[in-house]
């Protein structure tokens, strides 16, 4: 790999939740198309992609969503791009679920027997390791994390290009699943939502510079 150490460092000193963008500027299809890229090519647990992001760029479809995203008030409308990430639901991320299985065979690849002994790991996984099985809300918490994995992929891949970004998730969740499901027939009986994230190219400066902890706070050796 050719990108320099000091590359990647700067595009994470560039990068901050943008408040505003410049609702003049339009990221190109290229360069979105490069972003989506980051997320479809991010990794999941066994690698069974529990997502679905929804690209919205219909002004009608953001000003219905607006009263429910308390924290996008000011990214939805100016946004070059916005995408709502969602979450396969537990019937479909089951290690048994018609999902899961064809998964395994369509997707990855695997031959009958590799995908039998996969189905036996990802059942001890979810029923025992994890104790996944024991709540929609556990299997909804284990996808999100795994939606969270592409977030941070397309957010430092945009912003390695001089893109901004803002994840979202200052939203009340039932009446933006309702919006989701009337005005973009998601079945919420499949899916959950994970959270928003709006590109585009910020209106201003950062307000303010960015603050870390130390790394000494934040990592911890044991040699």
């Amino acid at each position: 790999m050719s990108i320099s150490k000091q590359a990647i460092i700067d595009a994470f000193l560039f990068r901050h939740a943008c408040k505003e963008f410049d609702a003049e500027r339009s990221i190109s299809d290229a360069d979105f198309e490069f972003i989506l890229e980051t997320a479809r090519l991010s990794p999941s647990s066994f690698g069974l992609e529990p997502w679905k992001f929804l690209v919205v760029q219909n002004p009608t479809l953001r000003q219905k969503m607006l009263p429910h995203v308390w924290g996008g008030q000011k990214q939805l409308p100016t946004a070059s791009h916005v995408i709502v990430t969602l979450i396969r639901k537990t019937g479909f991320m089951r290690y048994d679920s018609e999902y899961v299985q064809s998964f395994m065979r369509q997707v990855q690849k695997f031959p009958e027997d590799a995908a039998l002994a996969r189905t036996a790991i990802l059942k001890k996984f979810q029923a025992e390791d994890f104790a996944l099985l024991e709540s929609e809300r556990a299997m909804t918490d284990w996808g999100g994390k795994q939606t969270y994995l592409a977030l941070a992929n397309m957010m430092t891949a945009a912003a390695m290009i001089g893109i901004d970004s803002c994840p979202i998730e200052g939203f009340e969740q039932a009446g933006l699943q309702k919006v989701l499901a009337a005005e973009m027939a998601i079945d919420l009986n499949a899916w959950g939502l994970a959270y928003l994230v709006a590109f585009g190219y910020r209106k201003a400066a950062p307000a303010r510079p960015k603050t870390r902890q130390e790394q000494a706070a934040v990592v911890q050796w044991f040699r």
